[in-house]
């Protein structure tokens, strides 16, 4: 699977992608980045004199990169049915660093187990200076939406 088809499945709209490019990915890994605009819109009330990028922010740049497009890459084969989702079901972060507006970040993530559509991954997450700015472990399910 290419790098733009892993991409292309990604189920979310420009205003909550938060995955910019795919620089390695294989059966045990992923990395790709984010550049995190000045102009998004929660800057302007975290925090009203000094925009920081809220934690939950970075945990879903981490978990879109880390553990969604790994999954689609995991299971390539079986992503033709739209039926199917890959949803956030853990997550334990430290964060170590804050992240301002105009930064890129670059994500990494280590297969833990995958199993029963289940995906546990190792991540961490970089600025450019290479100074870590969360690691942990995230874990995530392929779903199906018929039973939402």
């Amino acid at each position: 699977m290419k790098v733009q088809e892993i991409l292309d499945q990604l189920p979310y709209g420009k205003d909550f992608l938060f995955v910019d490019e795919l620089l390695d990915v294989n059966e045990e890994f992923i990395k790709g980045t984010y550049t995190f605009s000045k102009d998004l819109n929660f800057y302007g009330s975290h925090f009203k004199d000094k925009p920081v990028t809220p934690a939950v922010i970075l945990t879903e740049t981490m978990a879109q990169i880390g553990l969604v497009c790994l999954g689609i890459f995991l299971l390539k084969d079986q992503l033709n049915d739209k039926n199917l989702a890959f949803a956030m079901t853990s997550n334990s972060l430290d964060f170590m660093q804050p992240v301002y507006p105009g930064e890129q970040v670059w994500v990494s993530s280590e297969k833990k187990y995958f199993r029963f559509n289940k995906l546990s991954c190792s991540v961490k997450m970089e600025n450019v200076k290479g100074e870590l700015v969360s690691k942990g472990t995230i874990s995530g399910m392929l779903l199906s939406k018929s039973h939402e």
